[in-house]
């Protein structure tokens, strides 16, 4: 059986591996307010709010060129107008559906190193798997907005795994590692997707702006912006179950993923914060297993 959760372990273990905001005045080393709980509905929250950037422009990394890495293809998307690249593994046979993941990479640019590490493992251990580029990044249309206007973009590419030959559209996940586990909570929190898995995210932004201020295109004195940012403030209204988890040589985000846990059980939801071994990168493989373990679970899957 495909999702056969030994199938899938063994798979992986021979891939590649109430106060508001005061950013300005809370040192990266001190524990911030709690963050507010805005409600359960994401979706009608994003419809009515309109990101205001102060600054216009590409992504701030430049990653590699577009050319599809070993075992992918290239293809393209479309999102908000646009047309973007996402890197995919080869279409499958459309008599015999398969699971798939929405693989959303770290940092701020995509890498052929992002295939091997994060969407491979998923391909291996039987799924379909896509990696989308966002807008800004690698040279693609768009402004870079940091955790916003690219949720958008998350959706579309989530469409556009669906229609793959292939692909059961039922069972369409969605999984990513630092930059994109946060976008994975966000893409949680408003589309439809079977489970998600989040390594190494930041529910509550400020935590993440705290270290990278300089990478904000807009306001951070305005908490509404980093508030529709923030999984945690809408943590009650995630739509389908949620893993997220960290190495144990990273703890900044682990107080925000526990409230964020805590607010989605408090709602009746499925939602785990699991601790694996090593850091920010180091626990990219461990974090992988938790996913695909989640993944393969009957909770997820009914």
């Amino acid at each position: 059986m495909l999702l056969h959760r030994r199938a899938v372990l063994a798979a992986l273990a021979v891939a590649p591996f109430a106060a508001r905001p005061i950013l300005a005045q809370t040192p990266e080393s001190a524990p911030l307010p709690e963050p507010p709980l805005l409600g359960s509905d994401y979706r009608a929250a994003r419809a009515a709010f309109r990101t205001n950037l102060l600054r216009r422009g590409p992504a701030p990394d430049q990653g590699d060129p577009l050319t599809a890495p070993e075992g992918a293809e290239a293809l393209r998307y479309r999102s908000g107008g646009r047309d973007l690249v996402a890197w995919a593994s080869p279409a499958g046979d459309a008599a015999a559906l398969k699971p798939a993941v929405l693989v959303l990479h770290g940092g701020n640019a995509i890498w052929h190193g992002h295939w091997r590490d994060l969407a491979a493992p998923y391909v291996a251990a039987g799924f379909h798997a896509l990696m989308p580029t966002l807008r800004g990044e690698n040279g693609q249309p768009g402004d870079f907005s940091a955790f916003y206007d690219e949720t958008d973009d998350v959706l579309a590419a989530a469409e556009a795994l669906r229609a793959r030959p292939g692909v059961d559209p039922e069972r369409v996940f969605v999984s990513g590692h630092s930059v994109g586990g946060t976008l994975t909570l966000l893409a949680a929190l408003s589309g439809d997707f079977r489970g998600a898995a989040a390594l190494s995210p930041s529910p509550d932004t400020r935590v993440f702006f705290q270290r990278f201020a300089d990478e904000a295109p807009f306001d951070l004195s305005d908490p509404r912006e980093l508030e529709m940012r923030s999984a945690v403030c809408f943590a009650s209204g995630f739509r389908c179950p949620v893993l997220m988890s960290h190495g144990d040589g990273e703890t900044r985000s682990s107080r925000s993923i526990d409230l964020t846990v805590a607010r989605a059980r408090a709602a009746g939801l499925r939602a785990e914060h699991r601790v694996v071994a090593g850091d920010h990168m180091g626990s990219i493989p461990a974090g992988l297993r938790e996913a695909l373990d989640f993944f393969a679970s009957e909770a997820a899957l009914r």
